[in-house]
C-alpha cells in the first residue's frame, strides 16, 4: 500500500531536520516536536524506501550513503520549489510587456485564441501580437527575431529552434454531413479519389504528409489551395473532400456541419504541431509567462479541444 502524501512530506521535513541538526533531540527542540515521534518518523521512513538512512552508534547519528543521497535529492527539490515560487511571484507582479507569436492559419482560428484569452486573464497588462505564415515562414519569422514564439507544423527546419511544447494530430478527410463518404469511420485516401478533392497546396505541412502516400502520385484534384478555411468551406457546400486535422475545424464539427474522419493510411505521418523559440533563448518574462499557458493547453494526454 502507498504511504499518504502527508506521512512523506512529514517524514522528510524530520529527517531533514535530523540531518542538518546531527541528532534526534536537536530536531526535536527544532521542530517543538517529542523525539520519540521523530524516532517513529524515521524508522517508518526507512521501512519504506527500504534503505538505512542513519548509521547508528549509542554515542553519535550519522548519515549512511542512502541518507546523503536522499538529502541531496531533497535540497535539489527544496531549491527547485524556490526558485519556482520566486517565478511565480515575479510573473505575478508582471504589469507591462509584449508577446509576439507567428502562427500557421489552422491554429489562430481555434487554439490560440484561447490560449490568448487564458494569458491575458492571468496577465491583463500585457500585450500580445500576431502575424498569420505558412509552417516554414512561421520558424523563419522566430530565427530573425520577428516573433518570440511560434506555432506551426512539421516544419522542414528546426535549426536554431527549441521546441517547448507539441502535440500530435492526425490528419483526415472532411465533408460534409451528407457525402457519401460520411458514414464511413475508417478511410484510407484511395476511398476518396472517385470524389471531387480539394488538395493542400504547397508549402502546408498537410500537402508534405499527404504526397507521402502512393494513392497521391500523378494526383489531378479539383482545387488546390493554400487556405485551411477556404478548403473547410468548399468541403462545408458538399462540393469535395478537404484534408486536414481538425484544428480549426471544432466549431463545424460540433455543429454537425462538417464530418471529420482520420485517414488510416500506414504511411501517413501524424501532424505534429509545435512551439518553437529561439535556441538559447532567455526570453522575456512575458514570453515565458505564454509558454507555460501554451504547455498546459498542449500537455501529453491532453486533447485539443473539438
Amino acid at each position: 500500500m502507498k504511504p499518504h502524501p502527508s506521512f512523506i512530506a512529514t517524514a522528510y521535513r524530520y529527517f531533514m531536520t535530523v540531518a542538518e541538526t546531527g541528532s534526534v533531540r536537536s530536531a526535536a527542540r527544532t521542530l517543538n516536536v517529542a523525539a520519540s515521534a521523530i524516532s517513529r518518523q524515521l524508522i517508518l521512513l526507512e521501512g519504506q524506501l527500504g534503505v538505512t538512512l542513519f548509521d547508528r552508534t549509542s554515542r553519535s547519528l550519522s548519515l549512511s550513503p542512502a541518507g546523503e543521497v536522499l538529502l541531496h535529492g531533497l535540497r535539489d527539490i527544496a531549491q527547485g520549489n524556490e526558485e519556482t515560487l520566486e517565478r511565480l511571484g515575479t510573473l505575478k507582479g508582471l504589469t507591462r510587456g509584449l508577446v509576439s507569436v507567428a502562427t500557421v492559419e489552422s491554429i489562430s482560428v481555434t487554439v490560440l485564441p484561447d490560449l490568448m484569452l487564458a494569458f491575458s486573464g492571468d496577465f491583463p497588462g500585457l500585450q500580445v501580437t500576431v502575424v498569420v505564415a505558412g509552417s516554414d515562414a512561421v520558424t523563419e519569422l522566430v530565427r530573425d527575431h520577428r516573433a518570440d514564439l511560434g506555432f506551426t507544423f512539421n516544419p522542414t527546419s528546426l535549426s536554431g529552434l527549441d521546441v517547448v511544447a507539441e502535440q500530435d494530430l492526425h490528419v483526415g478527410a472532411i465533408m460534409a454531413p451528407g457525402h457519401p463518404l460520411a458514414g464511413t469511420k475508417r478511410l484510407r485516401l484511395a476511398d476518396c479519389l472517385a470524389y471531387p478533392l480539394a488538395w493542400p497546396g504547397r508549402g502546408l505541412s498537410l500537402r508534405t504528409a499527404l504526397d507521402r502516400l502512393p494513392a497521391a502520385r500523378d494526383l489531378q484534384p479539383r482545387f488546390e489551395c493554400n487556405s485551411l478555411r477556404l478548403m473547410a468551406s468548399l468541403a462545408r457546400r458538399g462540393s469535395c473532400i478537404a484534408f486536414q486535422t481538425p484544428i480549426g475545424i471544432e466549431q463545424d464539427l460540433e455543429k454537425g456541419s462538417l464530418v471529420y474522419r482520420p485517414l488510416t493510411d500506414k504511411r501517413l505521418p501524424v501532424d505534429r504541431l509545435m512551439v518553437v523559440r529561439r535556441k538559447g533563448q532567455g526570453g522575456s518574462l512575458a514570453a515565458d509567462a505564454f509558454v507555460d499557458v501554451a504547455r498546459r493547453q498542449l500537455a501529453p494526454g491532453r486533447t485539443v479541444r473539438n
